[in-house]
């Protein structure tokens, strides 16, 4: 029983206690015919208070015991955000394994359909103080990666969204890639719908900012657009013809020549899984 119920209760048994005591007085002044008749008048107008209190209590005991205390509601109210963040991290888990998937499956479909024969591999390590210099990749000479110390050519290292770099040490179970933003690493490249060529390397990348390529050697008038896609020229051994490098995000003409901004189409930040070209098919 609550509180309030047992102060209310309390109030009206006091109450009965002081009625019923004062006409115990009043009867013992009164004679015994006088008392009976007076004991009866008064049960009688007594008896439905009595029934109606005896009904209440019973009443607001049963509504108390249907109403959970304050503790009960907050240790409920705990238990379901519990569950909500569980259940909010679980869909997040089942989001990201999608994504995942996703990639796996566009990566192994493009190994498919790809003319090249691709030795899968992924990052092992990355140094901070060459983060968009090199990589070191899972894959070495054991697994036919070459770094041209054979009398071959350094492997092109790419996804299915284009370029990632060449290889340029291979260990046995290992090899360490140099990625085309790396200033040093140069590409002979076209610009797709026009006759422009040039030399694409890595621009020196501003502190906090996303690496990007520079397009040397252009003519100086040439009429380049932003979004017009920058490939592979197939000058040399390494990289092959044809392979997406990226996109042109601005161009100036300077004394000399001209010069293009690119936007790799490889996203640097998040590269994971890559693939080796091993020659053709």
């Amino acid at each position: 029983m609550s509180q309030g119920t047992h102060r209310i209760m309390k109030k009206v048994n006091i109450l009965l206690a002081v009625i019923v005591s004062l006409l115990a007085v009043y009867l013992m002044l009164l004679g015994t015919n006088s008392a009976q008749k007076v004991q009866s008048v008064v049960l009688s107008i007594l008896s439905p208070f009595q029934r109606t209190g005896s009904a209440v209590k019973q009443g607001i005991g049963a509504m108390g015991k249907g109403l959970k205390s304050l503790d009960q509601l907050e240790d409920d109210n705990r238990r379901l955000e519990r569950e909500n963040k569980e259940l909010r991290a679980t869909n997040q888990i089942l989001r990201d394994m999608e994504v995942e998937n996703n990639k796996l499956r566009e990566a192994l479909d493009y190994r498919e359909r790809s003319i090249f024969r691709l030795v899968p591999a992924q990052l092992l390590t990355r140094d901070a103080t060459t983060w968009w210099s090199s990589v070191t990749i899972n894959r070495g000479f054991e697994d036919g990666v070459d770094d041209g110390s054979q009398g071959g050519s350094p492997m092109t290292v790419m996804t299915d969204g284009g370029v990632v770099g060449k290889v340029m040490t291979a260990g046995k179970n290992d090899a360490k890639v140099v990625l085309i933003t790396d200033e040093n690493c140069k590409i002979g490249a076209y610009v797709e719908g026009t006759r422009e060529k040039g030399i694409v390397s890595g621009a020196r990348v501003q502190e906090g900012g996303n690496p990007e390529l520079q397009m040397n050697f252009l003519s100086r008038n040439a009429d380049l657009k932003p979004g017009q896609k920058v490939y592979t020229q197939g000058v040399g051994a390494v990289f092959p013809p044809g392979l997406l490098i990226g996109k042109v995000k601005s161009f100036k003409s300077r004394e000399l020549d001209g010069q293009a901004i690119i936007e790799p189409a490889v996203d640097f930040s998040t590269l994971a899984d890559v693939f080796v070209i091993a020659g053709a098919k």
